[in-house]
Formats: C-alpha cells, sequence, structure tokens
C-alpha cells in the first residue's frame, strides 16, 4: 500500500485533527494550555534554579535558554511518551481498517509538533522582551529542528512496537525521561560542570547536542557546543547522524512487527 496515497494522506490528516481537538477536551482553558503547561513548568524552575540556586548566573539571558530548553525536551517527551501508546490506543482502528500503521505514531509526532512550534513563538516573544541579539546564523536553526523531530519519532517508533508486547515499557520509560532530563543540559549551564570528559559524552546524545547548538544560534553565541570541547570531526559527526540511524533503526523495527499489532492488541 502506498503512504502517499490521497486515502493515507486524508486518514492522517483526520488523525492528526481528531487527536488536536480531544487534546484538551473539556478544560475550561482548551488549546491555551499548550501555552500555559510550559509557561507554569517554567516559572517553577525559574524560581527554584535561577533566582534562589542562581543556575546559569554567568551566562547571558540563560532564563531564555531555560524556556528553549525546556520547551524542546516538552516536545520529545510528548512525541516518544504519547507515541509510545498509540497503537495501543488505536487498536480498535487498526482492527476495522487496513492502513500502513505508521501513520498513527506520525500523526502524534505531528500534534506534538503543532504544540511545539506554538510553544517556540513564545520563546521569540520572551527573547525580543529579553532583548536577545539573534544570530545570523539562525537560519540553521531549522535544520536542528528537522534532526530533533526525526529522532524523536525514531525512539516513537521503536517503543510504540515494545509497547505492543511488553506494558512494562511505560513506567520505565517514565523513569528514563526522568534522568534523561537531568543528564541533558536544560537547567543548568554546561560552564557548571568542570570535568571536559562528561561534557564530552554528555553532547554525544543528539538532544544535548540540538539544545546547545540551537543557545548558541538564537540566544548567546557563548553558549558552548560539541565542538568547544572535542577536536575529532568524526567524534563531533555522532550526535548529527544519530537521529537519522535511530529514524531507520525505528521504522525498520516498527515495519518488521506492524502486521501482528491488530492479533496482538
Amino acid at each position: 500500500m502506498d503512504f502517499f496515497s490521497r486515502k493515507n494522506r486524508i486518514l492522517l490528516k483526520e488523525l492528526v485533527k481528531t487527536d488536536f481537538k480531544l487534546r484538551y477536551q473539556g478544560s475550561l482553558m482548551g488549546h491555551l494550555w499548550s501555552i500555559l503547561k510550559p509557561m507554569m513548568l517554567f516559572t517553577v524552575m525559574y524560581m527554584v534554579f535561577i533566582h534562589f540556586l542562581r543556575f546559569g548566573s554567568d551566562v547571558p539571558h540563560f532564563e531564555v535558554a531555560l524556556l528553549l530548553g525546556m520547551v524542546m525536551w516538552t516536545f520529545f517527551q510528548e512525541t516518544t511518551s504519547m507515541g509510545l501508546v498509540s497503537i495501543v490506543s488505536r487498536g480498535d482502528l487498526l482492527r476495522k481498517l487496513s492502513f500502513p500503521n505508521e501513520i498513527i505514531v506520525i500523526a502524534v509526532s505531528i500534534n506534538a509538533m503543532i504544540n511545539f512550534l506554538i510553544n517556540l513563538l513564545v520563546v521569540f516573544v520572551f527573547a525580543i522582551i529579553n532583548g536577545v541579539n539573534i544570530s545570523q546564523y539562525a537560519y540553521l536553526a531549522p535544520l536542528l529542528l528537522v534532526e530533533l523531530y526525526l529522532f524523536s519519532l525514531g525512539v516513537a517508533f521503536i517503543l510504540a512496537t515494545l509497547f505492543v508486547r511488553f506494558r512494562d515499557i511505560g513506567p520505565i520509560w517514565e523513569v528514563v525521561m526522568q534522568a534523561g532530563m537531568y543528564a541533558t543540559p536544560i537547567i543548568y549551564s554546561l560552564s557548571m560542570i568542570h570535568n571536559k570528559t562528561v561534557i564530552s559524552l554528555m553532547l554525544l546524545n543528539p538532544l544535548a547536542t540540538i539544545i546547545q547548538d540551537l543557545r548558541h544560534l538564537l540566544i548567546y553565541s557563548g553558549n558552548q557546543t560539541i565542538g568547544d570541547f572535542v577536536t575529532d570531526k568524526w567524534v563531533i559527526a555522532i550526535p548529527y547522524i544519530l537521529p537519522f540511524v535511530v529514524l531507520i533503526i525505528g521504522y525498520a523495527i516498527f515495519k518488521k512487527h506492524a502486521e501482528r499489532f491488530a492479533e496482538i492488541i
């Protein structure tokens, strides 16, 4: 079946619309929560880590960097967490219709991307208010956002496949996400870490590298990137190549098991 057929494109569109409408159905604030949730979390993080603990005090506009990092992490968390349960939650649809199952996971990722882009607008407004001078190389930012999306989608494919058979993956992934947030330079700056080897290993994580690169391009050119700690160009390339590798592997795993999803669920 052709994934790009008109029937499949219509189905994808309808799934995205349905998920978006149902996201905050029944709440008084509706889709305003797409903006309010990260802003409320940012306020808590700002008071605790910046105002009281003075994290990032040596980095200009670190509060904007914190907001940007949180928005990006939220997108990854939402794509992977919702992607994890997406196939199981759409089991009735899989049993009734014949279509490429990956459409379900992609629909979840597109919904997360819509929220992400809305939140990015909030970050830009916040940056302007704080007098941030955006770099002349900011035009490279969309390339990093593409990498973020591909990496998140690849992980979502893997998790969705595993969750069909192993429901324990759910709570395990919650713990991984909690640990991953603290292992990624979101609430703190790299200048707080004095071990160059630790920083180098940390920046092999595509999420950490993408976050630092975007901070470098959009907020403050003094934000350190992997090139400041690693000299080997092949090692530097690892976090930029990994999103494509993860997507290819994740999609291959998903397609290998997709035919049995309906009968297992």
